[in-house]
Protein backbone atom coordinates (compact mmCIF):
# COMPACT_ATOMS: atom_id res chain seq x y z
CA UNK A 1 0.00 0.00 0.00
CA UNK A 2 2.92 2.38 0.42
CA UNK A 3 3.92 2.74 -2.99
CA UNK A 4 0.30 3.17 -3.70
CA UNK A 5 0.11 6.19 -1.28
CA UNK A 6 3.93 7.83 -2.47
CA UNK A 7 2.58 7.57 -6.63
CA UNK A 8 -1.11 9.22 -5.18
CA UNK A 9 0.13 11.50 -2.37
CA UNK A 10 1.71 14.31 -4.83
CA UNK A 11 -1.64 14.44 -7.18
CA UNK A 12 -3.11 15.09 -4.14
CA UNK A 13 -1.33 17.64 -2.22
CA UNK A 14 -0.57 19.64 -5.83
CA UNK A 15 -4.55 19.60 -5.71
CA UNK A 16 -4.59 20.78 -1.75
CA UNK A 17 -1.87 23.76 -2.64
CA UNK A 18 -4.29 25.70 -5.24
CA UNK A 19 -6.96 24.96 -3.15
CA UNK A 20 -5.03 26.78 -0.50
CA UNK A 21 -3.77 29.11 -2.29
CA UNK A 22 -6.85 30.20 -3.80
CA UNK A 23 -8.38 30.21 -0.33
CA UNK A 24 -5.95 32.43 1.19
CA UNK A 25 -5.36 35.16 -1.66
CA UNK A 26 -2.09 34.04 -2.51
CA UNK A 27 -3.49 33.44 -6.38
CA UNK A 28 -5.87 35.99 -7.36
CA UNK A 29 -9.31 34.74 -9.28
CA UNK A 30 -7.83 34.86 -12.49
CA UNK A 31 -5.16 32.64 -11.68
CA UNK A 32 -7.14 29.31 -12.59
CA UNK A 33 -8.05 30.64 -16.20
CA UNK A 34 -4.21 31.60 -16.51
CA UNK A 35 -2.51 28.97 -15.29
CA UNK A 36 -5.80 26.71 -17.98
CA UNK A 37 -4.51 28.70 -20.72
CA UNK A 38 -0.41 27.72 -20.05
CA UNK A 39 -1.35 24.29 -19.58
CA UNK A 40 -3.53 23.77 -23.13
CA UNK A 41 -1.77 26.08 -25.52
CA UNK A 42 1.89 25.17 -23.94
CA UNK A 43 2.84 22.71 -21.30
CA UNK A 44 0.23 19.69 -22.34
CA UNK A 45 1.06 19.87 -25.85
CA UNK A 46 4.82 19.92 -25.31
CA UNK A 47 4.05 16.66 -22.59
CA UNK A 48 2.29 15.10 -25.24
CA UNK A 49 4.72 15.53 -27.72
CA UNK A 50 7.48 14.93 -25.52
CA UNK A 51 5.67 11.48 -24.62
CA UNK A 52 4.89 10.08 -28.37
CA UNK A 53 7.75 11.02 -30.03
CA UNK A 54 9.98 9.17 -27.33
CA UNK A 55 7.64 6.26 -27.84
CA UNK A 56 8.64 3.34 -30.92
CA UNK A 57 5.57 2.12 -33.01
CA UNK A 58 6.34 -1.18 -33.00
CA UNK A 59 6.58 -1.66 -28.49
CA UNK A 60 2.66 -0.40 -28.88
CA UNK A 61 1.41 -3.19 -31.25
CA UNK A 62 0.00 -5.80 -28.24
CA UNK A 63 -4.14 -6.44 -29.71
CA UNK A 64 -5.00 -8.60 -26.47
CA UNK A 65 -4.18 -5.35 -24.20
CA UNK A 66 -5.39 -2.92 -26.19
CA UNK A 67 -8.50 -5.03 -26.90
CA UNK A 68 -8.65 -5.06 -23.05
CA UNK A 69 -8.35 -1.32 -22.26
CA UNK A 70 -9.65 0.39 -24.98
CA UNK A 71 -13.57 -2.02 -24.84
CA UNK A 72 -13.65 -1.30 -20.99
CA UNK A 73 -13.03 2.27 -21.64
CA UNK A 74 -15.45 2.73 -24.45
CA UNK A 75 -18.37 0.88 -22.38
CA UNK A 76 -17.72 3.03 -19.43
CA UNK A 77 -17.65 6.40 -21.88
CA UNK A 78 -21.14 5.14 -23.46
CA UNK A 79 -22.88 3.75 -20.09
CA UNK A 80 -22.14 7.07 -18.48
CA UNK A 81 -22.77 9.07 -21.27
CA UNK A 82 -26.26 7.76 -21.59
CA UNK A 83 -27.54 7.77 -17.80
CA UNK A 84 -26.55 11.28 -18.08
CA UNK A 85 -28.36 11.87 -21.16
CA UNK A 86 -31.60 10.33 -20.06
CA UNK A 87 -30.99 12.56 -16.25
CA UNK A 88 -31.46 15.44 -19.24
CA UNK A 89 -28.33 16.71 -19.98
CA UNK A 90 -27.21 17.85 -23.24
CA UNK A 91 -24.80 15.98 -25.66
CA UNK A 92 -21.35 18.34 -24.65
CA UNK A 93 -22.11 17.76 -20.99
CA UNK A 94 -22.79 14.39 -21.04
CA UNK A 95 -19.51 13.32 -23.43
CA UNK A 96 -17.14 15.36 -20.43
CA UNK A 97 -18.97 12.82 -17.94
CA UNK A 98 -17.77 9.70 -20.23
CA UNK A 99 -14.59 11.15 -20.58
CA UNK A 100 -13.73 11.86 -16.93
CA UNK A 101 -15.34 8.44 -15.86
CA UNK A 102 -13.03 6.61 -18.51
CA UNK A 103 -9.95 8.84 -18.84
CA UNK A 104 -7.53 7.10 -16.67
CA UNK A 105 -4.47 9.10 -15.26
CA UNK A 106 -2.13 6.79 -17.29
CA UNK A 107 0.78 9.28 -17.68
CA UNK A 108 1.63 10.75 -14.54
CA UNK A 109 0.17 7.33 -12.00
CA UNK A 110 -0.08 4.70 -14.38
CA UNK A 111 3.60 4.49 -15.74
CA UNK A 112 5.50 5.14 -12.20
CA UNK A 113 2.97 2.41 -10.36
CA UNK A 114 3.38 0.11 -13.19
CA UNK A 115 7.19 0.20 -13.11
CA UNK A 116 6.86 -0.47 -9.38
CA UNK A 117 3.90 -3.35 -8.81
CA UNK A 118 5.16 -5.27 -11.87
CA UNK A 119 8.53 -4.06 -12.63
CA UNK A 120 10.26 -2.87 -16.07
CA UNK A 121 7.65 -5.21 -17.99
CA UNK A 122 4.97 -2.84 -16.79
CA UNK A 123 6.00 -0.05 -18.65
CA UNK A 124 5.03 -1.16 -22.07
CA UNK A 125 1.29 -1.60 -20.82
CA UNK A 126 1.32 2.21 -19.18
CA UNK A 127 2.88 3.55 -22.67
CA UNK A 128 -0.03 1.60 -24.54
CA UNK A 129 -2.95 2.88 -22.71
CA UNK A 130 -1.87 6.19 -22.45
CA UNK A 131 -2.15 6.32 -26.50
CA UNK A 132 -5.65 4.65 -25.94
CA UNK A 133 -6.75 7.56 -23.33
CA UNK A 134 -5.82 9.67 -26.23
CA UNK A 135 -7.75 7.70 -28.86
CA UNK A 136 -11.06 8.44 -25.83
CA UNK A 137 -10.12 12.30 -25.64
CA UNK A 138 -10.24 12.44 -29.55
CA UNK A 139 -13.91 10.97 -29.58
CA UNK A 140 -15.03 12.86 -27.14
CA UNK A 141 -13.76 16.18 -28.84
CA UNK A 142 -16.10 14.73 -31.77
CA UNK A 143 -18.94 14.11 -29.60
CA UNK A 144 -18.65 17.83 -27.81
CA UNK A 145 -18.22 19.54 -30.88
CA UNK A 146 -21.36 17.82 -32.64
CA UNK A 147 -23.40 18.75 -29.32
CA UNK A 148 -22.33 22.50 -29.30
CA UNK A 149 -23.13 22.61 -32.88
CA UNK A 150 -26.43 20.47 -32.33
CA UNK A 151 -28.13 23.76 -33.88
CA UNK A 152 -26.31 23.90 -37.46
CA UNK A 153 -26.67 21.74 -40.47
CA UNK A 154 -24.66 18.01 -40.94
CA UNK A 155 -22.32 19.56 -43.09
CA UNK A 156 -21.61 22.31 -41.02
CA UNK A 157 -21.12 19.91 -37.98
CA UNK A 158 -19.11 18.06 -40.08
CA UNK A 159 -16.20 20.65 -40.94
CA UNK A 160 -16.51 22.74 -37.70
CA UNK A 161 -15.65 19.20 -36.06
CA UNK A 162 -12.71 18.49 -37.94
CA UNK A 163 -11.65 22.06 -37.57
CA UNK A 164 -11.47 22.04 -34.60
CA UNK A 165 -9.81 18.42 -34.21
CA UNK A 166 -6.88 20.00 -36.56
CA UNK A 167 -6.40 23.19 -34.44
CA UNK A 168 -6.51 21.44 -31.23
CA UNK A 169 -2.94 21.12 -29.58
CA UNK A 170 -3.84 18.55 -27.61
CA UNK A 171 -4.39 16.40 -30.22
CA UNK A 172 -2.18 17.50 -32.53
CA UNK A 173 0.63 17.14 -29.98
CA UNK A 174 0.88 13.19 -29.63
CA UNK A 175 0.22 12.92 -33.36
CA UNK A 176 2.98 15.21 -34.44
CA UNK A 177 4.96 13.29 -31.68
CA UNK A 178 4.31 10.05 -33.32
CA UNK A 179 5.52 10.99 -37.10
CA UNK A 180 8.90 12.67 -35.64
CA UNK A 181 9.53 9.18 -34.01
CA UNK A 182 8.77 7.19 -36.91
CA UNK A 183 10.96 9.83 -38.90
CA UNK A 184 14.31 8.62 -37.02
CA UNK A 185 15.30 12.23 -37.08
CA UNK A 186 16.74 13.95 -33.63
CA UNK A 187 15.62 17.42 -32.15
CA UNK A 188 17.71 20.07 -32.16
CA UNK A 189 19.14 19.99 -28.50
CA UNK A 190 17.91 23.75 -27.21
CA UNK A 191 14.72 22.93 -28.71
CA UNK A 192 14.40 19.48 -26.50
CA UNK A 193 14.99 21.12 -24.19
CA UNK A 194 12.40 24.00 -24.26
CA UNK A 195 9.93 21.57 -24.88
CA UNK A 196 11.37 19.24 -21.93
CA UNK A 197 11.12 22.74 -19.60
CA UNK A 198 7.44 23.24 -20.59
CA UNK A 199 6.65 19.31 -20.05
CA UNK A 200 7.83 19.24 -17.06
CA UNK A 201 5.39 21.94 -15.88
CA UNK A 202 2.04 20.72 -17.21
CA UNK A 203 0.95 18.19 -14.28
CA UNK A 204 1.47 20.63 -11.48
CA UNK A 205 0.12 23.67 -12.99
CA UNK A 206 -2.96 21.34 -14.11
CA UNK A 207 -3.01 20.15 -10.51
CA UNK A 208 -3.01 23.40 -8.54
CA UNK A 209 -5.73 24.74 -11.10
CA UNK A 210 -7.88 21.77 -10.35
CA UNK A 211 -7.20 23.46 -6.80
CA UNK A 212 -8.09 26.71 -7.67
CA UNK A 213 -11.11 25.62 -9.42
CA UNK A 214 -12.50 23.66 -6.67
CA UNK A 215 -12.81 27.17 -4.04
CA UNK A 216 -15.90 28.10 -6.54
CA UNK A 217 -19.44 27.77 -5.65
CA UNK A 218 -20.64 24.37 -7.52
CA UNK A 219 -23.88 23.21 -9.20
CA UNK A 220 -22.91 19.60 -9.37
CA UNK A 221 -24.98 16.87 -7.61
CA UNK A 222 -22.83 15.11 -5.10
CA UNK A 223 -25.06 11.91 -6.56
CA UNK A 224 -23.21 12.33 -10.18
CA UNK A 225 -19.51 13.04 -8.56
CA UNK A 226 -19.96 10.08 -6.85
CA UNK A 227 -21.40 7.96 -9.42
CA UNK A 228 -18.99 8.87 -12.38
CA UNK A 229 -16.10 8.44 -9.54
CA UNK A 230 -17.65 4.84 -8.79
CA UNK A 231 -17.54 3.83 -12.86
CA UNK A 232 -14.07 5.30 -13.00
CA UNK A 233 -12.73 3.11 -10.01
CA UNK A 234 -15.32 0.15 -9.38
CA UNK A 235 -16.89 -0.24 -12.90
CA UNK A 236 -14.28 -0.06 -15.68
CA UNK A 237 -11.54 -2.25 -13.73
CA UNK A 238 -14.05 -4.77 -13.41
CA UNK A 239 -14.89 -4.88 -16.65
CA UNK A 240 -11.15 -4.80 -18.56
CA UNK A 241 -10.42 -8.09 -15.83
CA UNK A 242 -13.03 -9.95 -17.34
CA UNK A 243 -12.53 -8.98 -20.91
CA UNK A 244 -8.53 -9.43 -20.24
CA UNK A 245 -8.76 -12.69 -18.34
CA UNK A 246 -11.61 -15.43 -18.66
CA UNK A 247 -12.53 -13.86 -22.30
CA UNK A 248 -9.04 -13.37 -23.56
CA UNK A 249 -7.26 -15.41 -21.17
CA UNK A 250 -3.83 -13.21 -21.32
CA UNK A 251 -0.64 -13.73 -19.87
CA UNK A 252 -1.01 -12.63 -15.83
CA UNK A 253 1.41 -10.02 -15.98
CA UNK A 254 -0.96 -7.97 -18.98
CA UNK A 255 -3.59 -8.91 -17.22
CA UNK A 256 -2.71 -7.16 -13.82
CA UNK A 257 -1.63 -4.13 -15.94
CA UNK A 258 -4.65 -3.67 -17.61
CA UNK A 259 -6.72 -3.72 -13.84
CA UNK A 260 -4.37 -1.13 -12.55
CA UNK A 261 -4.48 1.15 -15.44
CA UNK A 262 -8.24 1.30 -15.43
CA UNK A 263 -8.91 1.95 -12.10
CA UNK A 264 -6.28 4.71 -12.05
CA UNK A 265 -8.29 7.80 -10.87
CA UNK A 266 -9.28 10.28 -14.03
CA UNK A 267 -6.70 12.43 -15.38
CA UNK A 268 -6.63 15.77 -15.74
CA UNK A 269 -7.02 16.00 -19.58
CA UNK A 270 -10.90 15.90 -19.28
CA UNK A 271 -10.48 19.58 -17.35
CA UNK A 272 -8.57 20.72 -19.44
CA UNK A 273 -10.62 20.16 -22.38
CA UNK A 274 -13.74 21.60 -20.28
CA UNK A 275 -11.59 24.45 -19.52
CA UNK A 276 -10.65 24.58 -23.54
CA UNK A 277 -14.57 25.08 -24.38
CA UNK A 278 -15.00 27.47 -21.57
CA UNK A 279 -17.59 24.55 -20.28
CA UNK A 280 -18.55 23.84 -16.25
CA UNK A 281 -15.20 22.16 -15.20
CA UNK A 282 -16.98 21.32 -11.80
CA UNK A 283 -18.18 18.00 -11.99
CA UNK A 284 -14.82 17.31 -12.99
CA UNK A 285 -12.57 18.63 -10.98
CA UNK A 286 -14.35 16.92 -8.03
CA UNK A 287 -14.28 13.97 -9.74
CA UNK A 288 -10.29 13.97 -10.21
CA UNK A 289 -10.27 14.65 -6.57
CA UNK A 290 -12.28 12.01 -5.45
CA UNK A 291 -10.75 9.31 -7.88
CA UNK A 292 -7.82 9.95 -6.70
CA UNK A 293 -8.32 9.75 -2.86
CA UNK A 294 -10.56 6.66 -3.45
CA UNK A 295 -7.57 5.04 -5.75
CA UNK A 296 -5.43 4.90 -2.87
CA UNK A 297 -7.76 2.21 -1.62
CA UNK A 298 -9.03 0.75 -4.75
CA UNK A 299 -5.79 -0.06 -5.80
CA UNK A 300 -4.32 -0.96 -2.96
CA UNK A 301 -6.40 -3.30 -2.36
CA UNK A 302 -6.10 -5.01 -5.58
CA UNK A 303 -2.59 -5.17 -5.54
CA UNK A 304 -2.83 -6.58 -1.80
CA UNK A 305 -5.17 -9.19 -3.39
CA UNK A 306 -3.05 -9.64 -6.39
CA UNK A 307 0.49 -10.46 -4.44
CA UNK A 308 -1.18 -13.60 -2.77
CA UNK A 309 -3.04 -15.18 -6.06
Amino acid sequence: MLYVFNVVLPVFVLILIGYVCGRTGKLGVNASIELNRFVVWLALPAQLFNFASNSGWQMLWQPGFITAFFLSCIAVFILVLLISRLRGEDLAAASFNGLSASYSNTGYMGIPLCALALGQDGLAPAIISTFIVFVMFALATVLIEIGILSHKKPHEIFWSATKSLCTNPLLIAPVAGLLWSASDMSLYDPLAQVIAFLAAAATPCALVSIGLFLMQKSQASPGQTWSITFAKLIIQPAIAWVIAGPILNLPALWVSAVVILSALPTGTGPFMLAQYYKADGSVISRVVLLSTIGSLLTLSLFLWWNSGV
